[in-house]
């Protein structure tokens, strides 16, 4: 459990505002986790396809889903560091994006899970994950 900080000394994105502050940095997470799918994924997938290397989900399940992952996690990292939140809860957030792989690629390769729902159940995964680490930290989240 961690030791009470003082308000004062806390940066004003830990400072907490109540439950209000915590549901607004949810919806900022989600917002920034889209816009990072969609400006990094474009980037990314563009130079991959420029070079000839392009990803397709029903191909290259992992790859894309990892790719996915990245550009989410990139899109909250600029935006929670913008706001003044620290390494170790922005590490947390991004970690929330993975995990889900993590859980899923075994299922995949024993054909529990398509290529076709590996996205989707990743997305419904991700979710509560980052619900959870915004519990775990919530001091810093504002409940």
């Amino acid at each position: 459990m961690q030791a009470p900080v003082e308000t004062a000394a806390r940066p004003a994105a830990q400072q907490g505002h109540g439950w209000w502050h915590f549901a607004r940095h949810y919806v900022e997470m989600v917002v920034a986790m889209a816009a990072g799918m969609l400006v990094f994924g474009a980037l990314v997938r563009g130079g991959l396809e420029l070079a000839g290397l392009g990803l397709s989900a029903e191909r290259h399940p992992e790859l894309a889903s990892l790719e996915m992952a990245f550009s989410m996690s990139a899109g909250m990292a600029l935006w929670m560091r913008h706001r003044g939140h620290g390494a170790r809860s922005t590490a947390g957030m991004c970690g929330a994006m993975f995990l889900p792989a993590a859980v899923l690629f075994p299922l995949l390769w024993l054909g529990a899970v398509s290529p076709d729902s590996l996205t989707v159940l990743e997305h419904l995964a991700m979710l509560p994950l980052m619900l959870l680490v915004m519990f775990r930290h919530r001091a810093e989240y504002g409940a």
